[in-house]
């Protein structure tokens, strides 16, 4: 009896418990609606994975955001590195040498997952595939994807290269803020090299985008070692859901577990929209400004998800205004809005200013004054007037 409660005890030591057993290899799933990131389902979500080219959102967050900010155009010319040439897994067959736009290599990361597209527009962006990593890691840090470490743009195996569907969640959550990126992400098929003799034809590696509708994105990724997986994108009536499927074991069963998550979240879920992000909330008094007026606006958009079987009931808007002087930046929070329902608070956004204030210059201060004086002596007339009727 000794020696088979010894054996028993030993081998519990060689493997883990049934529980977590199940926890790594089950699949990891989650679906968050966009507007509020509110989770609607989840399992696994924070087991960290190799995402393999779901890696490819974070480039494409980074390359849509250096347009947006306009220290990239759709139209610069891209030469082909050596080093981006070299890459393998799928491609679109670049050439040292070779040169193309910034567009057309979107589209080739973004319809047809390109290795050696990702690394041209980091090496474009950064200087090196090393650098935009860095940039990549930093970016993921700030928008809360603490689980997630890249070792290079585009998901081919690495030690250390890890991310969870939570993070790939939370990433595509933002990409989609980007809604020109989404033009690329939903084409289904579409040439690059047209101008030559041999058109290089691309086809989307995200059948979803064909086979359920609303989807309109983002990307898909496989490796032997990451398995199946897929961050989407879907639209229906006004509300916008994100779905990761991560480690399934087959492109057939990765889509058929999306469809059916998708199929719940549009069913069972609605959302009701407050407030627009940039949206005119208050005036706001600014003390010692050059303007004396300017307008709090939200940084982000308000919003609820409810269910759809739940009676609605209104929340109360909340405005705080803080007290702020000259000078103002752009996007500076000079507030804050809270959605309430009794105590509780749903949902806020800082208020920020939709313009720069400079502080009053002494000419200004000057004529203001007198213009008060004036106005001062004036309604003093009138009520010594009054009076002596």
């Amino acid at each position: 009896m000794k020696k088979w409660i010894l054996i028993m005890l030993v081998i519990s030591t060689l493997f883990p418990t049934s529980a977590f057993a199940e926890e790594v290899m089950q699949e990891s799933r989650i679906m968050l609606e966009a507007r509020t990131g509110t989770v609607l389902m989840e399992q696994a979500a924070d087991v960290q994975r190799q995402p393999a080219s779901m890696t490819k959102m974070m480039t494409m967050l980074l390359i849509i955001e250096a347009i947006e900010n306009h220290s990239l155009d759709w139209e610069d010319s891209v030469t082909i590195s050596e080093n981006a040439a070299s890459m393998g897994g799928s491609q679109i067959f670049l050439e040292a040498g070779e040169q193309m736009t910034v567009k057309d290599l979107m589209k080739g990361i973004a319809i047809a997952s390109g290795n050696d597209a990702t690394v041209a527009m980091a090496e474009k962006l950064a200087g090196s595939e090393e650098a935009f990593v860095t940039m990549m890691n930093e970016r993921a840090k700030e928008l809360g994807a603490v689980s997630t470490v890249f070792k290079n743009t585009n998901g081919l195996p690495e030690e250390g290269h890890v991310s969870t569907a939570r993070d790939m969640a939370i990433i595509g959550q933002e990409l989609v803020k980007h809604e020109e990126i989404l033009d690329f992400t939903s084409t289904y098929e579409d040439y690059l090299r047209t101008e030559t003799d041999k058109p290089f034809w691309l086809v989307n590696t995200n059948k979803l985008i064909r086979t359920y509708p609303g989807v309109d994105g983002l990307k898909t990724g496989f490796t032997r070692e990451a398995k199946y997986g897929i961050t989407v994108s879907a639209l229906r009536d006004n509300m916008r859901l994100i779905t990761v499927v991560m480690g399934a074991e087959s492109a057939k069963e990765r889509n058929k577990q999306i469809a059916s998550m998708l199929d719940t979240g549009f069913d069972t879920y609605t959302v009701e929209p407050y407030l627009e992000a940039a949206e005119h909330v208050s005036d706001m008094y600014i003390s010692r400004g050059a303007k004396q007026v300017i307008a709090a606006t939200a940084q982000d958009s308000l919003a609820e998800v409810r269910k759809k079987s739940e009676e609605f009931e209104e929340a109360t808007a909340v405005v705080e205004l803080d007290q702020v002087s000259a000078p103002i930046a752009k996007g500076q929070t000079i507030g804050l809005m809270q959605l309430k329902r009794g105590e509780e608070v749903i949902a806020s956004t800082p208020l920020i200013s939709n313009e720069e204030v400079e502080e009053a210059s002494f000419w200004q201060f000057f004529t203001r004054s007198f213009s008060m004086l004036t106005k001062g002596n004036v309604e003093t007339s009138k009520q010594t007037t009054s009076f002596d009727e």
